[in-house]
């Protein structure tokens, strides 16, 4: 016989070998087939049930892995997205950027004018954050406590105010803590003006517990022109707290002692009844 032809024998042994294995599990198969064919029902029934608490964790995997890869994808911007939120912001820092150039020509020019009129040039406010650690249950729409005293630098009268308007004044000192009172107080008096066209002056005052967020405008003329909607700010004429202050906005306003003055009431800038840091103007 020729070499080629012994050689063409053994493969054929050789797969033989290997397609043995196959007809063993094929067997197996079929036997295993016939058997639960042939058991009774309630082992039947058991055997699916063994297999399937074992099959039925892999599918529950299988599908927490597909709602969390869901769940990513909602969470993942697109691209797309991602892109024009970055392109507004970008916009919007150039806008920020034109305003801040254009607000430094104003000031550039508000100093010039005022050397020419001989007028004081005015001063950056110097403020120090200031948090609150008290307020007394029977009087809290008038005062309140703060973290800093007269080792800080705090005297009595200093302004106080937050980022949305004035909060009111340093009424008492110590060491370590100082004693705030109110715009709802109505011991607490601040000059005022109103924006506009007359550049109206009073004195802003407290109206008493039941609306803290409101304080009446007073001493004003009769022929005071006022709106709703106005903004009111400290005029800088009463002493003790620099001009231009926000104090509110006018919500309406009505005559007095028969007509010769008005009273306008004023909706405070500030949230008297949440409040939680402030800044005290040590250099008003």
């Amino acid at each position: 016989m020729a070499p080629g032809g012994a050689c063409d024998g053994c493969r054929g042994s050789y797969d033989e070998m290997l397609k043995r294995p196959h007809y063993i599990a094929l067997g197996l198969m079929v036997f295993l087939t016939l058997v639960m064919l042939n058991l009774p029902g309630k082992t039947t029934a058991r055997l699916k049930l063994g297999l399937g608490s074992l099959f039925v964790p892999l599918f529950g995997l299988a599908n927490s892995v597909q709602q969390v890869g869901a769940r990513t994808g909602d969470a993942v911007l697109p691209r797309s997205e991602l892109v024009r939120e970055k392109e507004a912001l970008r916009l919007q820092n150039q806008e920020l950027k034109l305003q801040l150039m254009q607000t430094e020509g104003m000031v550039r020019e508000n100093e010039r004018l005022r050397q020419l009129l001989g007028w004081q040039p005015q001063k950056h406010w110097k403020l120090k954050l200031a948090r609150m650690v008290g307020r007394e249950d029977s009087n809290w729409w008038r005062t309140i406590q703060i973290d800093l005293g007269s080792r800080d630098g705090v005297k009595v009268n200093l302004p106080v105010l937050t980022t949305e308007g004035l909060v009111g004044r340093i009424s008492s000192v110590s060491l370590t803590r100082s004693q705030v009172v109110l715009l709802a107080d109505p011991n607490c008096k601040v000059a005022a003006r109103v924006d506009n066209p007359n550049r109206d002056t009073g004195v802003v005052g407290g109206s008493g517990p039941l609306d803290t967020g409101i304080v009446e405008l007073g001493y004003l003329s009769r022929t005071a022109d006022l709106k709703a909607g106005q903004n009111v700010w400290t005029s800088g004429l009463g002493g003790i707290f620099p001009k231009d202050i926000l104090i509110g906005k006018v919500l309406d306003s009505r005559s007095e002692d028969y007509g010769m003055s008005t009273v306008a009431r004023v909706k405070l800038a500030a949230n008297l009844s949440a409040l939680d840091e402030v800044w005290v103007m040590t250099e008003p």
